[in-house]
C-alpha cells in the first residue's frame, strides 16, 4: 500500500528528527539520495551537463548541494539562481566544486536550454499554485529534451493536491523524501510529479495518512478467500437491480462482473428484455427479489422511461433503496436519490459511483448550487468529499484516477490509478458495479471495497488486452484470471 501524507504531517515528522541529529544531517541524507538518482539516470540518458533552478528554500539548497555533488564526479553543472536568495553553505559548497553560477537572466535561458538534466529547486513543499513570475521564464526555458527531476515536489503546484499551475514544472521524475506527499497520488497535481522515487532519510511515518493507494501485493491479504466451512450464503448474496427496456446490457454486464470475481449468488430484478439477456448469458443467476447481504442499484435504470417494464424496475429500485442493507448506487439510480432517501440509509452503508458529470448534477441537485462537470474534473479530491459531505454516503467519483472519499474524512481517501485510458467505455461502469457489489455483499467496509475493486477492474482492464483497445465484458472476463493471479503470487 502506498501512504501518503499532507505538508502539515510532513513538518513535524522532519521537525522530530531534526531535533534528534546534528545541524545539516537531514539535509545532507536528502541530498546523497538526490545525487545519486540524478547520476543513474545522467548515465542512462547518456548526459553530461545539469542546471539547478535553485529557489530560496531548503529544496533550492537540496538542488544546489546536489549539483556541487555532481559536478566533484565529472558532470558540467550550472545554477541559475536570483542574486541574495541563495543558501550560504550550498553556495559555497557548488563554487568548490566549480559549479558556475548564473544570476544573468539572459544567460540563464540560454544555460537551461542546453541542459540534459535539469533540477527543479525552486519550490518546496511550502509552495503553491501558481509558479512565482521570477521562475516562469526558468521553466519555460528547459528544453523538451532534457531530463527534470523535481526535488521533493514540482514546483508550481500544491503539494496537498489542490491547484496545478499549466506553466509550472512537469516533472519526468520526482525525488521525495522518505515521506510521500499527498499530491504526489492527487488529481491533478500527480501527473506534474512523472515518476516517483522515494529516497529513506528516516522519517518515522505520521500516525495516519491522508491518502492511501493500494496495490496489486496488497490483492493477497484482504481478497474475501472462501474457505472450507464456507457456502453460497456465507460468501454474500448479492442483489442486483439493473438494466432497462433501452439499455438491457447493464444488467448483463453488472451480474457478469459479479459472478466472476466470486460472489456466493447473485439475485437479478429487472423488466422482460434484460432479465431474458442476463439469464441467457449468466445462468448462474437467480431471479427476483430475496434475502441479501447487498444490493447494486442503477446501471442501465431509465428514470425517463415510459415503458411499463422499466415503470416497475424503477419501483424495485426505490423500494431496494429503502432496505436497510448496503447498497452500491450507480448511473440511473443516482437520480433516485433525494435527502428524504439519503437520510433513511445513513445507517446502512451506501456507496455512490457517479463520473463527473453526474457527481455535479446530484450535488445540483442537492444543495440547489451551479455546479458544473468542468468544475469536478478541475478538482475532483475537493467534490468527491463535498458529496460524500452532503450525502453521508461513501463516493467513488469515476476519472482516469478514481477517489473514493468518505463522509467526515473517517477514513483516508484511496487514489486509484490503476486503468488504462482505453477502459473509458461503453459498460465499464456496469463491470465495476457488479465487482462493488460483490466485495460489499462479502462483508468488506464501503472505501476500502470501492478502492479494491477499482484496483482489480482497472488491471483487469490491461490484462483483457495489454496496451490496446477493451470491450466492457472483456474486461469482466479477465477478472478471475487478475484475481487468481494475485492470490497465487502471494501464496508464493
Amino acid at each position: 500500500m502506498i501512504e501518503a501524507w499532507s505538508v502539515a504531517q510532513v513538518y513535524a515528522a522532519e521537525a522530530a528528527l531534526m531535533a534528534e541529529l546534528a545541524e545539516g544531517e537531514l539535509m545532507a541524507r536528502a541530498v546523497e539520495g538526490l545525487i545519486e538518482v540524478a547520476s543513474v539516470r545522467l548515465e542512462h540518458q547518456g548526459g553530461h551537463t545539469v542546471v539547478a533552478l535553485v529557489g530560496p528554500g531548503n529544496n533550492g539548497a537540496d538542488a544546489l548541494f546536489a549539483t556541487a555533488g555532481l559536478a566533484v564526479t565529472g558532470f558540467a553543472c550550472a545554477a541559475v539562481c536570483r542574486p541574495g536568495y541563495v543558501h550560504a553553505g550550498a553556495r559555497a559548497a557548488a563554487l568548490d566544486a566549480g559549479v558556475v553560477l548564473i544570476e544573468d537572466p539572459d544567460d540563464a535561458l540560454d544555460a537551461i536550454g542546453e541542459a540534459d538534466l535539469v533540477l527543479d529547486g525552486i519550490l518546496g513543499i511550502g509552495g503553491r499554485a501558481p509558479l512565482p513570475g521570477w521562475a516562469r521564464g526558468w521553466v519555460a526555458a528547459i528544453s523538451d529534451d532534457a531530463y527534470v527531476i523535481a526535488v521533493d515536489t514540482p514546483s508550481g503546484h500544491d503539494p496537498d493536491g489542490g491547484a496545478v499551475d499549466p506553466d509550472g514544472v512537469w516533472a519526468d521524475e520526482t525525488v521525495t523524501f522518505s515521506l510521500v506527499k499527498a499530491g504526489h497520488v492527487l488529481p491533478p497535481t500527480e501527473a506534474a510529479a512523472g515518476l516517483l522515487t522515494v529516497v529513506d532519510i528516516g522519517l518515522t511515518d505520521p500516525e495516519t495518512p491522508v491518502v492511501r493507494r493500494l496495490t496489486r501485493d496488497d490483492l493477497p491479504a484482504i481478497w474475501p478467500v472462501p474457505g472450507a466451512r464456507d457456502d453460497k450464503y456465507s460468501r454474500g448474496v448479492l442483489g442486483v437491480v439493473a438494466g432497462s427496456e433501452r439499455y438491457p446490457g447493464a444488467a448483463v454486464l453488472t451480474t457478469t462482473a459479479a459472478v466472476e470475481v466470486g460472489v456466493g449468488m447473485v439475485r437479478y430484478v429487472g423488466p422482460a428484455t434484460p432479465r431474458g439477456l442476463v439469464l441467457s448469458a449468466v445462468p448462474e443467476v437467480v431471479l427476483g427479489e430475496g434475502r441479501v447481504q447487498a444490493w447494486v442499484v442503477g446501471p442501465g435504470l431509465d428514470a425517463a422511461s415510459d415503458d411499463p417494464g422499466d415503470a416497475s424496475q424503477l419501483a424495485a429500485a426505490r423500494s431496494v433503496l429503502a432496505e436497510p442493507v448496503p447498497c452500491v448506487v450507480d448511473a440511473g439510480g443516482l437520480d433516485l436519490l433525494d435527502a428524504e432517501v439519503l437520510a433513511a440509509r445513513a445507517a446502512s452503508g451506501t456507496l455512490l459511483t457517479p463520473h463527473a458529470g453526474e457527481c455535479a448534477r446530484l450535488l445540483g441537485r442537492l444543495t440547489g448550487e451551479s455546479v458544473t462537470r468542468a468544475e469536478v474534473e478541475a478538482a475532483p479530491v475537493s467534490y468527491a468529499a463535498r458529496l460524500a459531505e452532503v450525502t453521508g454516503a461513501v463516493v467513488l467519483l469515476k476519472g482516469s484516477t478514481t477517489l473514493v472519499a468518505s463522509p467526515g474524512g473517517a477514513e483516508p481517501l484511496y487514489s486509484q490509478q490503476d486503468a488504462p485510458a482505453w477502459l473509458a467505455t461503453a459498460g465499464a461502469g456496469d463491470v465495476l458495479a457488479g465487482v462493488l457489489g460483490a466485495l460489499v455483499a462479502a462483508g468488506m467496509p464501503l472505501a476500502r471495497a470501492g478502492a479494491l475493486g477499482a484496483l482489480v477492474h482497472g488491471v483487469a482492464a490491461e490484462r483483457a488486452n495489454p496496451r490496446g483497445p477493451v470491450r466492457a465484458l472483456a474486461v469482466a472476463q479477465a477478472l478471475p484470471g487478475v484475481i487468481a493471479e494475485a492470490l497465487r503470487r502471494g501464496g508464493d
